[in-house]
């Protein structure tokens, strides 16, 4: 009986022991996660002390794509200089009024159509770049409301033109005629049209007129200080809207139209033309071209002025081949 118990005992003895075995196993399991878990909250250990919620662990910060570069403004055909690349041609003149200039004559959109034609035949291992000269401040023999002596060419008229340039890939020349205006003051009045890459400046100093002048019965003048000014304006807005190099053409007719030329400084992004202006048959026209581009200051660039109906008076109008046998060569042809 003894040895029955016993046994059995033993039995359940062993059970037991099993069980005791099998949970001291499971409890030393537990205090061993729990003495993991301490450990890491021990704050000797660098962690929290008890208690204290920890911070989940932030995500990888994600890099925003990088954005391209936005490509600077070029000129209408391309690049960012005018010179040596290109040569310009165009046509001159203000809509609805034919006698000044070929531009104003027709369909505009005829005429820049013309104008591509015209300045191929101008190449001459360069590309050719067409060009809307628009009369944007027009001389008058009266004085108007402010006494000036000139009219502005309404914004609608502008950017008509300013958009016809742009379908035809073609460059806008706003044409100051100052009258009594200061010169400069009439080119900051275009400064949100001036502001484009593909926008410059003609001067026609012959339409400028000191204290008691009219315009018409005299030539007026301007002075190499005073094209300098406007040339130190424009290059202000290049730099500050990054734009290409800008042209700044002023026409001159008789050596008396631009004083002082010596005083003429080229500026960053600015590019200089000097247009030769004059009616008359090519015998005379390579005349005046002769006498004003003698003493040209350097790095100014060259124009040539073209008059269909004048010119052709009693003579006639000279070729592209012509034109393009005058040294230096012209880098500016316009027509009116």
């Amino acid at each position: 009986m003894a040895d029955g118990l016993g046994s059995a005992g033993s039995a359940d003895g062993a059970s037991r022991r099993r069980i005791l075995a099998a949970g001291a196993a499971a409890g030393l399991g537990l205090l061993a996660g729990c003495g993991e878990s301490a450990a890491r909250d021990d704050p000797a250990n660098g962690a929290p002390p008890p208690g204290r919620r920890t911070k989940p662990p932030r995500a990888p910060s994600v890099r925003p794509p990088r954005r391209r570069p936005r490509p600077r403004p070029e000129l209408p055909r391309g690049g960012r200089e005018l010179f040596p690349r290109h040569r310009l041609v165009g046509f001159c003149g203000l809509p609805g009024a034919d006698a000044l200039g070929r531009l104003g004559m027709g369909d505009p959109g005829a005429r820049a159509a013309e104008i591509e034609n015209v300045a191929h035949s101008y190449a001459a291992g360069r590309e050719p770049l067409p060009v809307l000269e628009l009369l944007a401040v027009v001389a008058n023999a009266a004085p108007g409301p402010d006494g000036a002596y000139r009219t502005r060419t309404p914004s609608a008229t502008i950017r008509r033109f300013h958009e016809l340039a742009r379908a035809r890939r073609a460059m806008l020349l706003l044409n100051v005629q100052p009258g009594r205006a200061a010169p400069l003051d009439e080119v900051k009045a275009l400064r949100d049209w001036l502001v484009h890459p593909d926008v410059g400046i003609a001067l026609d100093p012959e339409w400028e007129m000191g204290p008691g002048e009219v315009p018409g019965r005299k030539f007026g003048h301007t002075g190499g200080r005073e094209v300098t000014g406007v040339a130190r304006y424009l290059s202000g807005l290049v730099e500050a809207h990054d734009l290409p190099a800008k042209p700044l053409v002023f026409h001159q007719v008789a050596a008396s139209v631009l004083r002082a030329e010596s005083a003429l400084r080229p500026q960053p992004g600015v590019a200089l033309i000097k247009s030769v202006d004059g009616i008359g048959s090519p015998g005379l026209k390579r005349g005046t071209w002769r006498r004003l581009v003698s003493r040209i200051p350097e790095d100014v660039h060259t124009g040539f002025k073209l008059f269909y109906e004048e010119d052709a008076r009693g003579s006639r109008l000279m070729t592209p081949k012509e034109v393009l046998a005058l040294t230096p060569r012209p880098e500016y042809v316009m027509y009116e």
